[in-house]
C-alpha cells in the first residue's frame, strides 16, 4: 500500500513479489478470475459518461471541450485596418514617387486605433494612421513612415514622433519616398473570418489560441464540459508528507503527488489529500468528506492481500467497489467501482509507485478523458525497434509495461531501470512504456514492440 520509492514489505507486498522478477504466482489462472487489461479499461469506460455541460467565463473554460459549434457574428476584422505605422493614401497621389522625385502630400491629421469621426483623404493628401487604425474614408493604401520622411523634411524616416510630445506631426506635409498598389498595408475587413463562418466545432479542447479566438468574436462566456475533479489520496501509516523529517520506518508520500500532477496533465482539476493512515474507518471517513468535490476518486495502496491492506477492506463490505487481479505487469491488483449517492467512480490502484503511475495511465487517464468529453482518450503509441544488450524476460500471460526512452530519429526504445514495482527513479527518466504482449516470454534486441508515449 506504500506510495513511496522503498515500498513497506508489510503494503502490496504480494504485488511486489509477484511484479519483481519472481517467481510466478501459483494462484495466476483462469480459475482465481484473472481480468485482461482490455477488459477491465472497458469495464472502467462502460461506467464513465461525460459531465453535464456548463457555461463558463472564457478563462474558466480554458483545456474544456466546447459542446457547440460557434459561428462568427461579427467579421474580423470588422473594417479595413491598416497594418503599420505609417500614412493613409490615395494611390494615384503616390504614383512614380522615389527619394530624388518624391510625392508631397498635405498631411490633414491623425488616425489612432479606435478612433471615430475620420477625416476624408482627398486628392493631395494624406492621414497619418497607427497600426490596427481603420482606414479613412477616401484613402486606398496605407505606405508605411519608412517609406516617408515622416513630415520632417529630411530623409527616411525610422518611425513617428508621440502625438503627445510633438501634435504638430498631424499637419504639414510629408513627402513619400515609393509608390504603392491599392491595399497595400492594409487588413481587409472579413479577411480573418467572415460572419456567418464556423469559428469553432463542438469537440474542441479550449487552449489558449481558441480563447483568444472567441474573445476576438466577443464571446464571454461558452458551453463546455468542465474540467473534471479529481481527487487523489494515498494510504499508509508509514507515509510522511515531504518536507518532514522521517522517523524509523517511515517513507514519503510521492504517489499522491505524482497521480495528482498526472490527473492535471491529464487534463483534471486534481485535488489532493494527504495520507490517511492503515485504519478502515479513517479512510471510510475521508472518503466520504471527499465525494462532495470529487467526479472522480482515485486511491493508491491496500488493494492487495495484506493484512493491513485497508482500501480492500473498507470498500469491499458494501460491494459498490469490485477488487480483482489483472493479467499485467505492474499492477496486478486493482479495484473499480462508483461509490456514494452520486456513484462517484472510483479507481484503487496498486501502492507501488511504477505500479500506481503505469495503472494511472492505462486506465484513470482514459477515465478522466472520457468525463471530459474528448474523442482521443489514450496516449499515442508508436512500434520501435528495441535496443538493448540483452533480451527482455517476460512473465506468460501477463501483459508487460517497462519504462524506456524512444528515440524518435532512430526509431528504436530503450529499457530504463528494471522491472521492479518500486524503481521511481527510473520511471522519472522514462518517457515512455514498452509493451510486451501476454503471449511473448522474451524480446530480443532488435524486435519490434508497441510503445506508449507519455510526454
Amino acid at each position: 500500500m506504500s506510495s513511496s520509492a522503498a515500498p513497506s514489505p508489510s503494503h502490496d507486498d504480494h504485488e511486489k513479489h509477484d511484479h519483481e522478477g519472481g517467481a510466478p504466482d501459483p494462484c495466476a489462472g483462469p480459475a482465481r478470475g484473472l481480468w485482461s487489461v482490455d477488459e477491465h479499461l472497458a469495464d472502467i469506460l462502460a461506467t464513465v459518461s461525460p459531465l453535464e455541460p456548463i457555461e463558463l467565463q472564457l478563462l474558466d473554460a480554458q483545456g474544456c471541450v466546447l459542446v457547440e459549434d460557434v459561428t462568427v457574428p461579427v467579421a474580423l476584422p470588422p473594417f479595413d485596418n491598416s497594418s503599420m505605422d505609417g500614412y493613409a493614401v490615395r494611390v494615384a497621389d503616390v504614383s512614380g514617387a522615389t527619394e530624388e522625385f518624391p510625392a508631397v502630400l498635405t498631411v490633414i491629421g491623425d488616425v489612432a486605433a479606435g478612433a471615430g469621426g475620420l477625416p476624408e483623404v482627398g486628392p493631395g493628401q494624406a492621414a497619418r494612421i497607427m497600426t490596427g487604425a481603420p482606414l479613412p474614408p477616401g484613402a486606398e493604401a496605407v505606405v508605411p513612415v519608412e517609406w516617408t520622411d515622416g513630415g520632417t523634411g529630411g530623409g527616411a524616416a525610422t518611425g513617428m514622433t508621440a502625438a503627445s510630445a510633438a501634435p504638430e506631426g498631424a499637419g504639414g506635409e510629408v513627402r513619400v519616398h515609393r509608390s504603392a498598389e491599392a491595399g497595400a498595408h492594409v487588413r481587409r475587413a472579413g479577411s480573418d473570418v467572415r460572419a456567418g463562418e464556423l469559428a469553432l466545432a463542438a469537440g474542441t479542447v479550449l487552449g489558449p489560441p481558441q480563447i483568444g479566438l472567441l474573445a476576438a468574436i466577443g464571446r464571454g462566456t461558452v458551453k463546455v464540459r468542465p474540467r473534471p475533479r479529481v481527487v487523489v489520496l494515498s494510504t499508509g501509516s508509514e507515509l510522511v508528507q515531504p518536507g518532514e523529517p522521517l522517523g524509523e520506518g517511515q517513507i514519503h508520500d510521492s504517489n499522491s503527488f505524482a497521480l495528482a500532477a498526472a490527473a492535471r496533465d491529464a487534463g483534471a482539476l486534481a485535488y489532493r489529500v494527504g495520507a490517511v493512515a492503515d485504519d478502515a474507518e479513517s479512510l471510510r471517513a475521508t472518503i466520504e468528506d471527499q465525494l462532495i468535490r470529487a467526479d472522480l476518486l482515485v486511491t493508491t495502496g491496500g488493494v492487495s492481500v495484506g493484512a493491513y491492506d485497508v482500501v480492500k477492506e473498507a470498500l469491499t463490505a458494501d460491494g459498490q467497489v469490485d477488487f480483482r487481479k489483472l493479467a499485467m505487469q505492474p499492477g496486478k491488483p486493482q479495484g473499480f467501482g462508483a461509490i456514494g449517492a452520486e456513484q462517484i467512480p472510483l479507481l484503487a490502484l496498486p501502492g507501488n509507485p511504477v505500479s500506481s503511475y503505469v495503472s494511472f495511465e492505462l486506465f484513470v487517464r482514459p477515465a478522466i478523458r472520457a468525463l471530459m468529453g474528448v474523442e482521443d482518450l489514450h496516449r499515442p503509441t508508436v512500434r520501435a525497434v528495441l535496443a538493448a544488450d540483452e533480451a527482455l524476460p517476460s512473465p506468460a500471460g501477463r501483459r508487460q509495461f517497462l519504462r524506456g526512452t524512444y528515440d524518435r530519429a532512430a526509431g528504436s526504445v530503450t529499457p530504463v531501470g528494471g522491472a521492479g514495482s518500486h524503481l521511481i527513479a527510473a520511471l522519472a527518466h522514462a518517457d515512455c512504456l514498452l509493451v510486451v504482449p501476454e503471449d511473448t516470454e522474451t524480446v530480443e534486441p532488435g524486435a519490434e514492440l508497441e510503445v506508449v508515449l507519455l510526454g
